[in-house]
């Protein structure tokens, strides 16, 4: 997470180098390749520059990026021409081996999944945030992630018995 802050203000340039990598890392965890979350991110600030929505504080930035971001991932893979292909297999570039082996465990559990760990873990959200802006009860999420967190476990443990 940035230790700096942005002003509700702030011009369209800065928001978009302050949000970058939060949206591009929830594209690709949304999607799985990079030039599916090339196109989200993309998408996302076209949408963000066209609207120019106004927000009661940096909160509500936030989570207006990351609704966007989950609906230009859903609306990618709605697509008739998503349904018809093949995805190819795609990492994202990772600093360590540790970092790529995770990677790869979390692709595999479903999306339902990877969102909350995502928000969770990797943007530093609250359950109270992540339900808001996935739209869901606390409780589911709370539920998810400790679901999530189990398949987690049992994929990484099945990796180290093998």
């Amino acid at each position: 997470m940035k230790s700096q802050s942005l002003r509700t203000d702030d011009c369209a340039e800065n928001v978009i180098k302050f949000y970058a990598d939060m949206v591009y890392r929830l594209a690709f965890a949304r999607t799985g390749t990079k030039y599916d979350a090339d196109e989200v991110f993309q998408e996302v600030f076209i949408r963000y520059l066209k609207k120019q929505p106004v927000f009661e504080n940096e909160e509500h930035r936030k989570a207006w990026l990351i609704r966007v971001t989950i609906n230009c991932s859903n609306k990618l893979w709605g697509s008739v021409w998503k349904r018809k292909i093949e995805p190819l297999s795609e990492t994202m570039p990772f600093e360590t081996k540790d970092d790529i082996d995770l990677n790869n465990e979390l692709q595999q559990l479903p999306l339902k999944y990877r969102e909350v760990i995502h928000l969770f873990y990797y943007e530093d959200m609250s359950l109270d945030e992540i339900s808001k802006v996935l739209n869901r009860k606390n409780s589911t999420v709370r539920t998810q992630l400790t679901r999530a967190r189990a398949l987690l476990k049992n994929l990484l443990k099945e990796d180290y018995d093998v």
